[in-house]
């Protein structure tokens, strides 16, 4: 969380800057084939120049590898490319965890909704969302991790989300829930203050 990616897509480059001021960028296409191990589905892709790969292993005292996936979205954590979270469910968990202020980036969402009501997006499955140009149907809850509790402006861990979670929203099916996902049934662009309205 503490290194910053900056990508090109112009040019095809990715360039990672780290805590300490540094950066270091390499060509974004990457090069021998290889494959890695993504919550238990593999992915082909290539690998990505020596120095940037050796930059991050120096940064975490182990050997890693950045690659760049064969087919776009196949390296996502989900079959569901679209997440949503209230502002609502944001100031809830907020208001539990004393703090009003709570940065919804620590949620890492692709779509963050204003005027919602605590939870609201929890009863919309199934439903038929328009997002700007875009219809989505939203499907089910998102399973949380331990990144919830860290800064995202500093990487340092700061909230036990996940315990606040917990506490006043239980499992379900197992997991700790908070916000949903969504598949996309027609695509289109999607801009920072668009409407979001119910496709009848």
């Amino acid at each position: 969380m503490r290194i910053r990616p900056e990508y090109d897509p112009a040019a095809e480059r990715l360039t990672l800057h780290f805590p300490d001021g540094s950066a270091v960028g390499a060509d974004a296409l990457g090069g021998d084939s290889a494959m890695g191990d993504f919550w238990g589905r593999p992915v082909y892709g290539r690998v990505l120049e020596a120095a940037m790969c050796e930059a991050l292993s120096d940064y975490v005292s182990k050997p890693l590898r950045i690659l760049r996936a064969a087919e776009d979205g196949i390296g996502t954590d989900s079959l569901h490319p679209i997440t949503l979270l209230g502002d609502g469910s944001i100031s809830e968990l907020g208001s539990r965890l004393g703090d009003p202020q709570l940065d919804p980036r620590r949620f890492r969402m692709l779509v963050d909704l204003s005027g919602v009501e605590p939870h609201a997006e929890d009863e919309w499955e199934e439903r038929l969302l328009r997002l700007g140009e875009a219809v989505v149907r939203v499907g089910g809850p998102v399973g949380r991790c331990a990144n919830t509790t860290y800064d995202p402006e500093t990487g340092l861990r700061d909230r036990d989300t996940l315990r606040a979670i917990l506490a006043y929203r239980g499992k379900l099916d197992g997991e700790i829930c908070f916000g949903v996902y969504a598949d996309v049934v027609e695509p289109g662009r999607v801009r920072v203050g668009d409407a979001v309205t119910p496709v009848a």
